[in-house]
Formats: C-alpha cells, structure tokens, sequence
C-alpha cells in the first residue's frame, strides 16, 4: 500500500546528489584574482599573451593557485586566481608594466577581480557558485545621463546626409544643405524649387515634418522632428548605448552586471565585485564609434614623413598600418542592421554587410563615383581611430555588401562582431557614483543568512516537538527544498541580493505549510478511525489538492512581479517562483518517500509517530475502525450495526441476590436471563422458575 517502485527512490536519489553537487560551490567562497582583457577592439587575447603572462609570474617568482584562459569571441580575458590580496596587488603592477609598454596608450585592461575557489572538478562540471547583488558582494553604482541634444542632433546629421543624396538624384539644384539647431535647413533660389524639394523631402524622409519660408536671399525648406519620430529616436538612442554598456563592462569580468533604464534619460549601471573604481569609470566613460570612409586612392599608406594632403586625416593605429583617410564620412555604425562572417563565391572570408535604408542610399551613391577606390572603416574610442579594415570598392553597392581580404575566417567573424557591436547613440556623463565596501556587502550577508538558519531551527523546534517523528521527516523534506532551490539558483546563475534571502525565507515558510496540511490531514484520518497504512495513504492524497491549490495561487502572484517588476523585485520574484516549485516536490513526493521507507515495509502497523491524535470524549477506538473501513467499502447497514452499541458507554451491572430476578424483555424474541449461577441459558414461552 505505502511502498514506492525502486524508480521512485531513484529518482529521489539523483536529486539529492544533483542538488549537493550544485550547491557545494557556494561554499568554498571568493578568491582574489587579477584579470586581463583587451583595451582595445583591434588587439586580441591569444596563447602569446598567456604565456607572456606565466613567463613574467614565474620570473617574479610568483604561484597561482589557477590561470584560467576564456577564449569567447569579444570577450575574452585571462584570470589568474592568488592567494591573498598583498599577492593580488602586486601581481596587478607587474602585469601592467610587462603588457603596456606604453603606459599612456594601454594595449591591455588588467584590473581587480574576485573569482570562484571552487575546485576544478567542480568547475569542469559547471557547477558555479550564485552571483552576489551589490548589496551582498559590495561594488560601484553609477548613474548616467544621456545627452538626447546630442542623440538628435546626430541623428539630424545623418538626415541632412540623406536629403543631400535624395535631391542629388532628382537632380534639384540647392544651396546648400545643413544642420541649424534642431533642424535641417535646405537653401533654394525660388519658390518652385523649394516646393518641389518639399513634396519629394516629404516623401523620402517622412521621420521630418517639411515646411518651406522665406529667408535668406531666397526660400529654405526646413525640416523637423515629429513628437512621435523624437521620442522614438531617443529612445533608440537610450537601448542602443545600454547595449553598448553592456559590451564595455564585459571587459571587467563583471557576472551579472546590472544595466538598466532609469526614467527617460538615464541608464543605472551596477557593477558588484569591482574593486577597482577608477578603472570601472574609465571603462564606463569611454565612447566609441564606428565610421564608413573612403581611404585616400593616391597614397593610403604613406610614410612615416609624408605630409597629410588638405581634405585628408591620418591614423597611425589600427590592422593596416599608418592610413590616409576622407574627412568625409560615409555611414555610421548606427546605421549596420546586421554584419555575419562567411565566404565569397571563390570561397574567401568574407564579411557580409546589411545597412537600413538610409544607410544604403549613402553607400550606393558614394561607390558609384568611387569604383576601384579603397573605403575603410574606423573605430572611436577616447578620441583616438583605429582603422578595422580597407577594402576596394569593386562595383556599385547598396544596403547589402561584402566586405573581402580577411586572412582567416577567424578574422572575418572578429570585424563582424566589431561591426555589430555598434557605437554609443549618444554622449553620456556619470552625475551619481555610489561604492558599497566588501565589509557591508559581508555584514549583510551574514545578517541575511542568520535570519534563513535562525527561522529554520525555530520551524525544526516546533515541528519536532508537536509531529514527532512525521515533524522530523518534514524537517528532512524541507532541507532537500532549501538544497534543491539554491542548487536551481547557481545552475540558472542568478544574482542572490537582500531580497533573494528573503525570499529563501519566505520559501521555508510556505514549504513547511504544505507539511503541516499533509501531517493534519494524516491526524484527522487517524480520529476518524483508519488503520495507520490507510491513513497515511489518504492523508497525502487528500491534503494534494489542498497543496495545489494555494501553491498555484502563490504562484501566480510571483509570475506577475516576475512579468512586471525590476531590479530586487525581480529578483525576490524569480527566488520565489523557483521555491514554490521546488517546495511542492519536495513536502509531497520527497517527503512521502520518507514516510514510505520507514512504515511501508510494517504490516501489522498499530500507531504512527505523529504526536497526540485528539478523539472524541467516550469513543472507541476498534468500532471506530471498523466503522471507517465499512464507510470505505460503502456498506451503510454495517455502519448502522457496527457504530450503535458505540454511541452509549458501558453502564456497570449491578449485582442482584439470588431471589431477585430481572424483568422480562417482550420483545417476541428469545429473552436472556441473568442466573445466580454462571450459566445463562434461553428461558421459554410459559415457562416460570
């Protein structure tokens, strides 16, 4: 009856090794490590660079507990894990000054990080600690604003780029076309040529409402935002820099960086773990832009003492040596919907390039009056422009081309992450920076897991003391529940902060609730009179639905502050849900486990361990029985029969001498008589003593 199939217990089993194993790296802590990434777009982390490092720590005499190389793409860094902070602060100088021998044009970030001391065998089966909130593991906070002046007078830029391409190709002869403002403003001699530019403008350019006037020496056709164009590009302006941000900061090695919108204008970026603040703030304040350029066509490389021909820029940095560039640009990053790495037809790397509408206009009316001429594209970063590539223009181009000569198919997947990666929208300043110590984020860990072990020893007290035995099984279940939910927490990799504990909290609570339906259910099944095995079997069925049913309206409250919230209220949301589920398996299909593996095997069970069973004053504890299991066959005559003599208790006989007799019962049935002897025997119709 109460037995589980060996499955069962098997799977139980495999729970409780998968949940021990995930969450025993969140034990072993943090140690310090010194990490390293690129400064730069164009340089790139390889095994050179590795072994540049352990050379210069094996001649300092220095041993890492671990080098670890993470080759992912853009992102890639090298961490070397050490024992102490001292070590950790030398080892940060000496690998400055080995890798950057140029200190003031860095080729390499090495900065301050902390890392898992997890062992590797752990680590090879991913099993990685939960990230800590700032409030848990101290850091920076940083406030941004957004300069949207900017965003828009950018975006201006490139419309009055577009409406100099369009009047070109109607062949509308203007005076010029500039930016004024917050407008762009076209010149024109007469009336007519203004109002046709105007109808065509409007066309072409719809994202700006046209209106012709006077001024000047002739007619203009000025061009503005529409209040619904406006806010979309600022706030395409505002999603485009938090990806950008969220690029930046990977060179920090910064798990699960908070980067988030905070009103209209301004991005909150949190960085928990980061020791190193100036260098965090250098890394957030930096911009970076990408720009389309044709490359001078007579002396692209020139030499060291070439003068720089009028019209022209120079940029020593970059794949292709010193490059002699156009001031004159062609696109921006902003307008590269999609750049992927692949092959031509003559199976050569190949980048292959997809720009919007604008951007293709731009392009295609540039290469046409430009094939055979080398175009380059440069990246900005702190003012400086690094050339990524120059490629000849072999025929006319639109919104999708290839871009060729790539050495490797490596390198060719590089510049399009490059070129993917974009450029900030618009100019941003730091007006709110905030540092939380590693001393305050430990104190608030400490505080917030006392609180988690200080409830659970209360809950383990009371559910001992009153459930005995059925309150230890439910002690053990909820131990699985807070080991399973912190083993799906560091396999999900979330962030844990303040309000995750308390909802770790929370979770302990509504675990044990279950249990205590299951164990008064099991009670009441008891005073009605079931035998133990039946009563354990319909307390955990009946006490199912009841457990469903408040657990599936908890749930969906979290699902909404999940679907709806932010920041901490998301993350007490997604702690929440996860121990809703996982207390359900555990105060029912683990817990019922338990029960079944100490009382399953016990045939003849008399009682259960589950503290005082309360029954009525004066009921009996066999009729009661019996009357269960007839209710449960459905036999309402054999309750009748079996629950009467039950009702009224035992009356005492009283003793009678021996020439008193007891009054007869005329009932039409054979009457028993009480003798002075002890037999009692029937007595018969007319008969006397």
């Amino acid at each position: 009856m109460n037995r589980y199939p060996l499955w069962k217990y098997a799977v139980m089993l495999v729970a409780l090794v998968i949940g021990l194993v995930y969450t025993l790296p969140n034990f072993f802590g943090e140690a310090p490590a010194v990490q390293v990434s690129s400064g730069k777009a164009t340089v790139k982390l390889d095994s050179t660079t590795l072994a540049n490092i352990e050379n210069a720590l094996a001649a300092d005499k220095v041993t890492p507990d671990e080098v670890t190389f993470d080759n992912s793409s853009l992102n890639a860094n090298i961490r070397v894990r050490l024992k102490d902070t001292d070590t950790q602060l030398r080892v940060k100088d000496l690998l400055q000054k080995t890798l950057n021998s140029d200190p003031t044009d860095p080729q390499y970030v090495v900065a301050l990080n902390l890392q898992s001391a997890s062992p590797r065998w752990l680590s090879a089966l991913h099993a990685l600690p939960m990230y800590l909130g700032l409030d848990l593991r101290g850091g920076v906070h940083f406030l941004l604003q957004v300069d949207m002046a900017g965003a828009l007078n950018k975006k201006l830029d490139s419309n009055a780029t577009d409406a100099r391409a369009l009047l070109r190709d109607k062949n509308i002869r203007d005076g010029g076309v500039n930016r004024v403002n917050q407008s762009v403003v076209v010149n024109f001699a007469d009336q007519a040529a203004a109002d046709a530019a105007r109808t065509m403008l409007s066309n072409g350019l719809s994202e700006l409402q046209w209106a012709t006037r006077q001024g000047g020496d002739g007619y203009q056709v000025v061009g503005t935002f529409t209040p619904a164009a406006q806010k979309l590009a600022e706030d395409g302006a505002l999603k485009q820099n938090i990806v950008t941000l969220h690029n930046r900061v990977n060179e920090l090695g910064v798990a699960e960086p908070v980067i988030q919108q905070q009103g209209s204008d301004r991005i909150v970026v949190e960085l928990p773990g980061v020791q190193d603040t100036a260098k965090a703030k250098d890394i957030i304040g930096r911009t970076a832009t990408l720009e389309a350029r044709l490359a001078d066509p007579v002396n692209t490389h020139p030499g060291p003492n070439d003068p720089v021909p009028p019209g022209d820029e120079l940029f020593t940095q970059g794949n292709n040596g010193p490059t002699l560039v156009r001031k004159q640009v062609i696109f921006t990053g902003d307008r590269i919907i999609d750049a992927s790495a692949g092959f031509d037809e003559h199976q050569r790397p190949s980048v292959n390039i997809r720009l919007d509408a604008a951007g293709g206009r731009a392009v295609s009316s540039v290469s046409r009056d430009n094939i055979g001429k080398p175009m380059a594209m440069i990246l900005f970063e702190k003012g400086k422009g690094e050339v990524l590539t120059v490629a000849t223009i072999q025929s006319e181009l639109g919104d999708r081309f290839q871009i060729t000569g790539q050495p490797s198919p490596q390198a060719a997947a590089d510049l399009a992450l490059l070129l993917r990666a974009g450029s900030l929208a618009a100019p941003m300043d730091i007006i709110e920076e905030r540092t939380i110590g590693p001393s305050l984020g430990a104190d608030n860990i400490r505080k917030g897991f006392d609180s988690v072990q200080y409830g659970f020893a209360a809950i383990a007290i009371f559910m001992i003391a009153y459930y005995m035995l059925f309150g230890l099984i439910s002690m053990l279940s909820l131990s699985v529940n807070l080991l399973l939910l912190i083993a799906i927490l560091s396999m999900l990799q979330a962030t844990l902060t303040l309000p995750g504990i308390a909802a770790i909290a929370l979770a302990l609570g509504m675990a044990i609730d279950a249990n205590v339906l299951i164990n008064e259910r099991i009670r009441e099944e008891l005073r009605n009179g079931a035998p133990p095995q039946l009563a354990i079997q319909n307390g955990f069925t009946h006490a199912w639905a009841t457990i469903v049913d408040s657990n599936v309206t908890t749930l969906i409250a979290g699902l909404a502050l999940l679907a709806f919230g932010s920041g901490p209220v998301r993350g007490f949301a997604v702690v929440h849900c996860i121990g809703i589920l996982t207390s359900m398996f555990s105060a029912v299909f683990f817990s019922r486990g338990l029960v079944n593996l100490w009382y399953g095997g016990k045939k003849k069970l008399q009682s259960l361990a589950i503290g005082q069973v309360w029954r009525p004053t004066g009921s009996d504890t066999a009729a009661a029985t019996a009357a269960y299991l007839a209710n449960e066959r459905g036999d309402d005559s054999a309750v009748d029969q079996v629950v009467m003599p039950a009702v009224s208790p035992k009356a005492p006989v009283p003793a009678r001498s021996k020439k008193q007799a007891a009054p007869p019962v005329r009932t039409g049935k054979p009457v028993v008589r009480r003798r002075s002897g002890p037999g009692i025997e029937p007595k018969k119709p007319g008969s006397s003593n």
